[in-house]
């Protein structure tokens, strides 16, 4: 039975919609608590062919880790915790204690109960790069800012396997580098991921393929069969590099209306999903979330009895 990857990056669940966030609750750490429950109530912590992996800002871990705790362990079994990146420096017995402020060490968010960790996502590349753009103008649009960003990237993945982490890797071309997609994401697999074949075997890697010119009001995101070619380049430059491939999920945002048709393709094992509601008050809710996963489900079981035929 193929297993499908899904993550879920509750970006700033942590502010209620009050305060200029998106959370529902006036307390983020109740609202995330029901959250797992509910998750777990509703079956997606016990499928055989589903992990399920919530990636929170800081302040929800400790909330989750304790009611997911208290939860039998049968059921969330295939639901696991992650943060949405750590920093490239760690603490170290007898090194560096933590002089990281408002920096998450590995180290920490294992602390917490995290077993994953998301790095590479395009709001933190933005970030990073608009770092090198304040000190120099112009520079976003010299190849080697990029690859100074994807070059940090890549100490955060070694920071965060280092430590027993598993890491889903974001990567994606912006609207300027669509013409050289193939070069880019090849760059951003080997920075990002170096040497760590050892990891790779192991499971410990996703490749989550996030088409940045996608993203965002208003843009029209790519087909399923585009998705499909990405995500079988991305498996050819990962056999290249590392000895083999590495999952890849569609990381542009996986929702109801095209669960199925990426599902479709063979080279994509799942997605990352942001929202559940984008109508009206954009949100997140678990029952959205399940039927995500079951138009998923339908699409691969479409694909599978295809192939049954044939």
């Amino acid at each position: 039975m193929m297993q499908i990857q899904v993550f879920v990056n509750l970006k700033r669940f942590d502010i209620p919609r009050t305060m200029g966030g998106v959370c529902p609750s006036g307390d983020p750490a109740e609202w995330i608590s029901g959250v797992i429950e509910r998750s777990v109530e509703l079956g997606l912590g016990a499928s055989p062919d589903l992990a399920l992996t919530y990636l929170l800002p800081e302040a929800l871990i400790l909330p989750a880790r304790s009611t997911l705790d208290r939860l039998p362990s049968d059921r969330r079994s295939s639901l696991a915790l992650g943060c949405q990146d750590v920093y490239r420096e760690d603490v170290s017995p007898g090194g560096n204690f933590g002089a990281f402020t408002a920096n998450l060490p590995a180290t920490a968010a294992v602390n917490l109960g995290c077993s994953w960790s998301m790095i590479g996502h395009s709001e933190e590349r933005r970030d990073k790069l608009g770092v090198i753009e304040a000190f120099h103008e112009g520079a976003s649009a010299n190849p080697a800012a990029h690859e100074a960003v994807d070059g940090l990237i890549g100490a955060e993945v070694s920071a965060a396997l280092r430590v027993g982490l598993n890491v889903l890797l974001c990567i994606g071309e912006a609207q300027s580098q669509r013409a050289d997609v193939g070069k880019v994401l090849e760059r951003q697999i080997a920075l990002g991921l170096g040497n760590h074949r050892e990891e790779a075997a192991g499971g410990r890697i996703v490749i989550g393929y996030e088409p940045v010119w996608a993203i965002g009001p208003g843009r029209t995101p790519p087909e399923a069969d585009e998705i499909g070619r990405i995500a079988e380049h991305v498996e050819r430059i990962s056999k290249d590099q590392l000895g083999m491939t590495v999952p890849v999920v569609y990381g542009g945002g996986l929702k109801r209306e095209n669960a199925a048709g990426i599902a479709s393709q063979k080279a994509v094992s799942g997605g990352l999903v942001a929202l559940t509601s984008f109508s009206g008050e954009i949100g997140f809710d678990p029952e959205g979330l399940d039927g995500i996963i079951d138009c998923y489900r339908e699409g691969a079981r479409t694909v599978a009895s295809t192939g049954a035929e044939s």
